[in-house]
């Protein structure tokens, strides 16, 4: 199928082919009729893309601070590589979609086959998105118009965030489709409205959906305006629907409101406010967040759970019912908003249109290649003929391909000799960029069928850490070699899950199962392994990882998903100690920071079978400039320490005093390479199963008396 994306890397807008989505558990599948273009958020982001380093760098301090700072701690290179990783890329536009459902994700009630729907999908001939981000277009209703929905509930959510009242005098500032939306729907809340924006034609636009109006174009002062238009009482409220870096818009809104008046920010404008035009008014300000309730939180969008509608009366899902239900009423008139039509194919012109000055437009609409109705979308796209037939020894079949992935394991497998073979990704996106890259010989999104595949003779699974379990053991049971990205497991049942299909196996049919413990394969991590073991004495180890912060939201702090940042990057630093000592696990304790860190920092000791201890310290609540990790050893009167894998130094080792590298090694690549050369000479697994099911268990246990 074909989906537009965006290049930040090098500005290019590009139609590619990519597999078609296939449909979420908790969402639809749907065939794409007509979406529309959005000409603030799209226009922003093309025009970064096309942006130069220095421009780009300009736009996001944060940013720039971030690249510094990892800098001063990794080295250059690998931050130059990071970067580029970053921008390199793809990014799927569009936000404002209908079509036809092709498909219904097993939880994903109350839609059907061939309902005719809106939703937050992408500018892409099959989409697929949750259901909480779809609704049914009523009948009366066609698809140009309710292309505008996401828009429209985008004004909408500002309008109640200002909660007009009826009789009210409201100004909407800027008026581009969202402003003339706005201007639309506060006029059928029984607004007053006056609209401002320099552009005459928009101005004119305005008057036309009932709004008075000022004009910049001709010097009118819109302060003096809205005095007049407020019968010199200043207006009620002011919803700010433009664009820009201006200080301007909230300035000029907070003059013209009267005492008490309400501020709301739609678009984008900047915020260096002046205290006395707020304190002396007891003006209110608020910025409104995309549709409504439930925009950005995973468990509203990802997993369906809806809020209680008396409690959340308009989600962004009800805002776009009730956006549609006006549509059908004939409230809305929305074919003067309609400036320009493409065809898909047509898609780079109306990006040139979106960003160039020579014409003017509003609303550009994207209309889709009619398909014959129950043609199922293919969800694989070959991108090289180069792979044989014929299962190699060590043909590969990556399922995931986020950015770790790209950035660093597919390079690695690459540079071991591995034949890439195919690439698995939900949205598929990532997917066919990752295959044409790295040179791959297809990309998915059917991921069983990768399993089924008899030229696949091992996977490596690098998706969202829930789903390590449950693919672990349906590639063992499809006869697959597997290598995963830790963690093994994120929970009890699942390790014994994987560790019950393993052992079930008959021991001619146990393929190779490894974990990407690639810390233990770095060349420092060997070279202590290898001073150590010339010492018959219990060790002493302590590990400090300075994690860094983590919002309470993301998924890797989420039991459910994560397994929360010890268990799903603990593990690590769990398995270098075993290596290190080349003991078993025999006890351990753990101590939290408490408060709202109490799952991400902690303190840990390991007691080991020869008698020694590890000490784990991992923390979230340390400085961004200081180095990620590291590692001292102490035993039998000497000394190693290692600093975040560039620098091992020694202090009383006969013959050793350090070994320095050009750059940081985390072992990555050696970890790939061994895993490839046990499938290549039928050798044993890098790792043995016992101790990754040892190191799982007490990382697991670890973990979990954390969160108590």
């Amino acid at each position: 199928m074909k989906q537009i994306l965006q290049d930040l890397g090098s500005g290019q807008t590009q139609l590619a082919n990519v597999p078609a989505p296939g449909a979420p558990a908790r969402g639809l599948q749907i065939r794409t009729r007509c979406s529309l273009i959005s000409a603030g958020t799209e226009r922003m982001l093309v025009e970064f893309g096309r942006a130069g380093w220095l421009d780009k760098a300009r736009q996001q301090p944060a940013k720039v601070r971030q690249v510094l700072d990892k800098i001063r701690t990794d080295g250059l290179l690998p931050t130059i590589e990071a970067v580029r990783s970053k921008l390199d890329q793809p990014l799927p536009l569009g936000y404002c979609n209908v079509g036809v459902v092709l498909a219904v994700g097993s939880d994903a009630g109350g839609f059907a086959v061939g309902d005719r729907v809106v939703s937050n999908g992408p500018h892409a001939e099959v989409v697929a998105v949750p259901r909480n981000l779809c609704a049914k277009v009523p009948d009366g209703v066609d698809d140009e118009a309710a292309a505008f929905t996401v828009l429209a509930a985008i004004g909408l959510q500002g309008i109640r965030l200002a909660a007009p009242t009826l009789g009210e005098s409201i100004v909407v500032t800027g008026l581009g489709v969202i402003g003339l939306l706005t201007v639309q729907l506060l006029r059928a809340n029984g607004c007053r409205v006056l609209g401002i924006d320099p552009d005459p034609a928009k101005t004119a636009l305005a008057r036309r959906f009932g709004a008075s109006t000022v004009e910049l174009a001709n010097d009118e002062d819109p302060l003096i305006a809205a005095h007049a238009f407020s019968r010199g009482n200043g207006v009620d409220a002011v919803l700010i629907t433009a664009a820009t870096a201006s200080n301007e818009p909230v300035t000029q809104a907070a003059r013209m409101c009267r005492k008490r008046g309400r501020i709301v920010l739609v678009g984008v404008a900047g915020l260096e406010l002046n205290r006395a035009d707020f304190y002396e008014k007891e003006l209110s300000f608020q910025v409104s967040c995309s549709y409504g309730p439930g925009r950005y939180d995973p468990s509203y969008e990802e997993q369906g759970a809806d809020y209680p509608y008396g409690l959340v009366r308009w989600t962004e899902q009800r805002n776009f019912e009730a956006v549609l239900d006006m549509m059908a009423a004939g409230a809305l008139d929305l074919q003067p908003l309609i400036s320009h039509r493409f065809d898909l194919e047509s898609a780079a012109e109306a990006y040139d249109l979106l960003v160039g000055a020579q014409e003017p437009h509003l609303g550009i609409l994207l209309r889709y290649p009619a398909v014959e109705l129950g043609a199922a979308p293919s969800r694989k796209v070959e991108v090289s003929a180069t792979v044989a037939s014929a299962p190699a020894t060590a043909s590969i079949a990556f399922i995931g391909a986020g950015n770790y992935a790209g950035r660093v394991l597919i390079p690695a497998f690459a540079r071991a000799g591995a034949s890439l073979l195919a690439i698995s990704s939900s949205g598929g996106v990532t997917a066919a960029h990752h295959a044409r890259k790295h040179g791959f010989a297809e990309a998915t999104t059917d991921t069983a069928a990768v399993l089924r595949d008899p030229r696949v003779t091992a996977v490596v699974i690098a998706t969202r850490h829930d789903s390590h379990a449950r693919l672990v053991i349906d590639a063992l049971g499809a006869g697959k070699h597997v290598f995963v990205e830790k963690p093994l497991a994120i929970d009890s049942a699942q390790l014994d899950a994987i560790e019950q299909a393993w052992r079930s196996l008959p021991a001619e049919r146990r393929t190779l199962l490894t974990v990407g413990f690639n810390r233990r394969f770095a060349p420092h991590s060997v070279r202590m392994r290898s001073l150590l073991a010339t010492v018959n004495a219990p060790k002493s180890i302590t590990i400090t990882v300075n994690a860094g912060a983590v919002p309470a939201d993301h998924w890797t702090r989420d039991s459910l998903v994560g397994g929360g940042r010890l268990i799903g990057e603990g593990c690590h630093f769990v398995d270098l100690m075993r290596f290190l000592i080349d003991a078993p696990i025999v006890r351990w304790q753990v101590a939290s920071s408490g408060g709202a860190s109490r799952d991400d920092s902690v303190s840990a000791t390991l007691t080991f079978a020869d008698g020694s201890i590890g000490t784990l310290h991992y923390l979230a609540n340390g400085h961004s400039a200081v180095p990620k990790e590291r590692i001292e050893v102490f035993c039998a009167g000497r000394v190693l320490q290692l600093d975040n894998f560039r620098r091992l130094r020694g202090y009383g080792w006969p013959g050793f005093t350090k070994l320095s590298l050009w750059r940081q090694d985390k072992g990555q690549a050696a970890c790939a390479s061994a895993f490839v050369t046990a499938l290549r000479e039928g050798g044993p697994a890098p790792i043995p199963f016992d101790e990754l099911l040892e190191v799982s268990r007490a990382t697991i246990a670890i973990g979990e008396a954390a969160r108590c």
